[in-house]
């Protein structure tokens, strides 16, 4: 996973997200001095089923689902050793690991798709005769591609972590949440068929050598830049919460029976731990095998 952080440019935002989670795990650390861990036994069941989804993805060659699951486990250890009041009070942070798993590749071929006709639409409304099959768009000044880099899938998912990420540091309702969401998949969407369109229209007049440098430089340090900023200075007004507040609080989980309930039959967590460990020896002896397996 880190190997894809550093050098696949998709991925190289994900490098701030384990920065993120421990911000906003220290923004906790008053609740966290109050709290008392309590190892929760049925996160057992959630370790077991991480375990076994890592398994699958490493015996089928699916680091998407090697890489979910990894996390996966990782967090239902938390819930496991921590228990359900300590890992309510971080719901945030341990449920935000989860932009650890790099994925994006999967939806360039719609995006690809998207982008294109966005693009075909404006430059023939921009009054300039082209055709377009699949992601080739062919107009007078020459024949263009809307190429994987072109798919905006970096732009979407960078700007969905982000979103994500203000959603519940300074939101407290679901409603503008969703809308921040919405406009989070739609934008980056719509802005990287436009920035399309433009490349076209300028090639148009001043060839498709500088229309290509100007998309680089300009989409690449700028545009992206300016939508995060647009985005953020929409959403500011409608900002409800300090982002101190994320999460629950132990006041707030004070009298829930789900909580209490737990809590009256402490595990050992040694034992817990003990039974975690051989857990993931056993599905690494049972991933080496596979592999022997397959290599023979």
């Amino acid at each position: 996973m880190a190997h894809q952080w550093w050098n696949i440019d998709t991925y190289s935002h994900i490098l701030l997200v384990p920065l993120i989670v421990v911000w906003l795990v220290a923004l906790k650390l008053p609740q966290l001095r109050k709290s008392r861990p309590h190892p929760f036994t049925p996160g057992l069941a959630a370790m077991f089923g991480a375990l076994a989804l890592w398994l699958i993805g490493r015996a089928l060659g699916i680091n998407l689902v090697a890489h979910l699951g990894t996390v996966a486990a990782v967090q239902a250890l938390l819930v496991t050793m921590l228990g359900l009041r300590t890992t309510a009070v971080l719901a945030l942070p341990v449920g935000f690991a989860i932009f650890l798993v790099p994925f994006g590749d999967e939806i360039i071929p719609p995006l690809q798709a998207i982008t294109a006709e966005i693009a075909i639409a404006l430059t023939r409304w921009s009054g300039i005769p082209a055709s377009v099959e699949g992601t080739y768009i062919d107009t007078p000044a020459g024949l263009f591609v809307v190429a994987e880099a072109c798919s905006g899938v970096r732009f979407l998912i960078a700007m969905v972590t982000l979103a994500m990420l203000i959603a519940f540091t300074r939101f407290s309702g679901w409603r503008k949440r969703a809308w921040l969401m919405l406009a989070a998949v739609i934008v980056p969407v719509l802005a990287n068929g436009v920035r399309a369109w433009g490349t076209i229209f300028i090639a148009q007049s001043q060839g498709v050598e500088f229309a290509s440098g100007f998309d680089h430089i300009v989409y690449g340090w700028f545009f992206f830049a300016f939508l995060v900023a647009l985005i953020l200075a929409v959403t500011w007004r409608f900002f409800d919460r300090e982002p101190h507040a994320h999460s629950w609080s132990l006041e707030e989980l004070r009298g829930s029976q789900l909580v209490e309930k737990a809590e009256t039959r402490p595990a050992n967590p040694f034992v817990l731990l003990a039974f975690i460990v051989g857990c993931v020896v056993l599905a690494s002896a049972a991933d080496i095998y596979f592999a022997t397996l397959l290599s023979s």
